[in-house]
């Protein structure tokens, strides 16, 4: 298998043969099965090239236990596979792939020799148990297989599904859920760095991507201050948002040495 393409990586994860699907996804599945808006429909007619179902992981066909509550179904995980024309949507097509597919799902996006792997926690929807709930989107950066960074090279050797939890189908994929938060903290602190545990019950990633989030938002908003300051004629204000410029920097230093 040649290094530095898709099929290395999906290689590279370990997934048992047995529980290999390896079939196309028609764009008309999931306009049927999804509730899609115009702008979705758009998207995954103009942005969408083809969808691949790589996967299906499940008591049968992997030693790992179902989970089934009131809120959760993680009966099987599934592994798609998303080739994009375009990315400009890529997160619209990953919403309404999630609502559309009633799995938990690892999607794999790929755009030539870069890929973005996307994952997000479902809930069922109390009002409506036909329903899922998607709750707290995941994304890695797009991820040049051909050149990845250091951290990204780390994340990938990380997700070998032999380092996961196999004590229920969610605790597996929340071990995932660790690595893409450890991969998006080392995009600002430099270092790929998983959590010490993957016990989901102590949650033990959640302060740390709710740190995550702060960090974006901050860095959101500091951008919006520097495009204000750069239209900024008058020199006392010119101060004050360069003042507040520092201190956001001041907040950001703290918190990427946290996390």
């Amino acid at each position: 298998m040649t290094s530095g393409t898709l099929e290395a990586f999906i290689d590279q994860l370990s997934i048992p043969r047995s529980c290999e699907l390896n079939k196309p996804v028609f764009k008309k599945h999931v306009l049927e099965n999804g509730v899609l808006d115009i702008a979705d429909k758009t998207a995954l007619k103009d942005d969408v090239d083809k969808i691949r179902w790589l996967y299906t992981l499940k008591p049968a066909t992997i030693n790992v236990a179902a989970h089934v509550d009131s809120e959760r179904d993680f009966s099987e995980v599934a592994v798609l596979q998303v080739d994009l024309t375009s990315a400009k949507r890529l997160k619209r097509i990953a919403n309404f792939m999630q609502r559309s597919i009633p799995y938990p799902l690892i999607l794999l996006f790929a755009q030539g020799d870069q890929i973005c792997l996307s994952i997000a926690d479902k809930r069922i929807n109390q009002a409506d148990k036909e329903k899922w709930v998607v709750e707290d989107a995941l994304y890695t950066d797009w991820i040049d297989l051909a050149a990845p960074t250091l951290t990204q090279a780390a994340f990938m050797e990380d997700c070998n599904i032999n380092s996961f939890s196999f004590t229920n189908f969610l605790s597996f994929y929340k071990s995932l859920a660790e690595r893409v938060i450890a991969m998006n903290c080392a995009t600002h602190s430099g270092r790929y760095e998983r959590g010490a545990t993957d016990n989901i019950e102590s949650k033990p990633s959640e302060g740390r991507l709710e740190r995550l989030r702060k960090l974006e938002r901050l860095n959101l908003q500091k951008s919006e201050i520097a495009n204000k300051l750069k239209k900024e004629k008058q020199l006392g204000r010119q101060v004050e948002l360069n003042t507040k410029i520092k201190q956001i920097n001041d907040v950001i230093e703290e918190i990427r040495e946290s996390i």
